[in-house]
């Protein structure tokens, strides 16, 4: 599933031709066989696709299409759309109402299948399709009436909790876990997806003076843990846990992966962490422990968002990088990396994001370990723009010929 027909690989090997060989003097790295080279599309608040809520049915194909015919280009193998990114969908859910970012009216029929064109025209191009969901997030605002009246999160407002101006469902909550699992699987039950993906929102990213009010479900659910953190952690490794096992009972085959913060804990908090000094650890913050999840092979792949420079101080590429390929060493879980697309050539980062080369020299860097198994890029919009030339660069020194993702 998923794989490239023979059709599909003749027709990226010509567009490999189409885009000529690759600037002299430049070293073409031998490419290993089964090798993730994707892109997330990420749909909430348009970011990257559709352009803008309430576009015609027509024109939000077109953009969807000229997006992976975008990535055939670049001779990428995966798309990673985001089908579920504010609790609701961009199919026909039988758990959440449409959403808001198609037409601009949450609970409105785009007129059309978004995640069964885009299953659809990926595999027709020789791409994987890796169905996006955030499992938490319901609005990015605080205002339950702004949501449809049949939504589940007005149906149980027990189950919402305000932080940090937005909404967001209580993982503490066991009724929750099973909801949000059964709207995922919703899609997974009706689309043959190559793999469910989660990113880095399990519990919310901490916002200063500002307390995740989880008193009632700690009080109810935390007996027997040893700290309102310990608890918080089980309930994450039970969503991912429960997801992995239901996934596979309802298609067997279809992966499961998670794109997690890139940094675990620091060394100066525990000595199994990095050498790092980074203001947020999963572990802590975010209360997933995704160190956990790769040394037991829980998941199929981990795509650690490494989106700092070689030799940034705080959290340098070049030491997380080792890292996580020491942490997935021995695993069944295959390790990708996340990388910064975004950040290259944006006169608000260090210099280092000024140089086309600088994700170049990560995926240079990459090939000595491995374990690092591919990358994605962050996101669809600047694999488009390109701004630097950052991507063009990846792609004429590291991408020579098209290549299917590991098997």
């Amino acid at each position: 599933m998923g794989r490239m027909t023979r059709r599909a690989f003749t027709v990226a090997a010509l567009s490999t031709l189409a885009m000529g060989p690759a600037a002299p003097g430049r070293a073409r790295p031998r490419v290993q066989a089964g090798e993730m080279r994707g892109m997330w599309i990420a749909t909430v608040a348009n970011r990257d696709w559709p352009s803008a809520p309430g576009l015609t049915a027509a024109r939000q194909r077109d953009e969807l299409i000229t997006l992976l015919d975008l990535a055939v280009r670049r001779r990428l193998n995966t798309v990673f759309l985001q089908v579920r990114p504010t609790a609701d969908a961009l199919w026909p859910s039988s758990y959440e109402p449409w959403s808001a970012w198609l037409t601009g009216t949450q609970g409105q029929n785009p007129g059309w299948d978004p995640l069964g064109t885009a299953l659809k025209e990926a595999h027709a191009r020789g791409l994987q399709l890796h169905a996006w969901f955030n499992p938490y997030r319901v609005a990015n605002h605080t205002d339950p009436s702004r949501l449809v009246p049949a939504h589940p999160a007005r149906r149980h407002p027990d189950w919402v909790v305000p932080y940090g101006g937005k909404l967001y469902y209580n993982p503490g909550l066991p009724e929750v876990r099973a909801f949000v699992q059964d709207a995922i699987l919703d899609a997974v039950k009706k689309y043959a997806v190559d793999a469910v993906h989660f990113d880095d929102y399990f519990y919310p990213y901490p916002v200063p003076g500002q307390t995740f009010d989880d008193d009632a479900a700690y009080d109810r659910h935390g007996a027997g843990f040893p700290s309102r953190g310990a608890w918080r952690r089980d309930n994450i490794d039970k969503l991912v846990r429960e997801t992995a096992a239901r996934i596979a009972q309802v298609r067997p085959g279809t992966e499961f992966g998670i794109s997690p913060f890139g940094v675990w804990r620091n060394a100066a908090t525990d000595p199994l962490g990095s050498d790092t000094r980074a203001g947020v650890q999963t572990y802590d913050d975010l209360y997933a422990d995704t160190r956990k999840w790769v040394r037991g092979g829980w998941i199929d792949y981990l795509v650690p968002q490494l989106y700092w420079n070689i030799g940034f101080a705080d959290a340098d590429y070049a030491e997380l990088l080792p890292w996580w390929a020491e942490t997935a060493r021995g695993s069944r879980t295959r390790l990708y990396l996340g990388e910064a697309l975004y950040k290259a050539g944006d006169p608000a980062q260090p210099a280092a994001w000024q140089d086309p080369a600088e994700l170049s020299r990560h995926l240079t860097l990459a090939r000595k370990y491995p374990q690092a198994r591919g990358h994605v890029f962050f996101s669809a919009r600047e694999v488009a723009a390109d701004r630097a030339g950052a991507m063009a660069r990846v792609v004429a020194d590291h991408y020579a010929q098209p290549v299917p993702p590991p098997a």
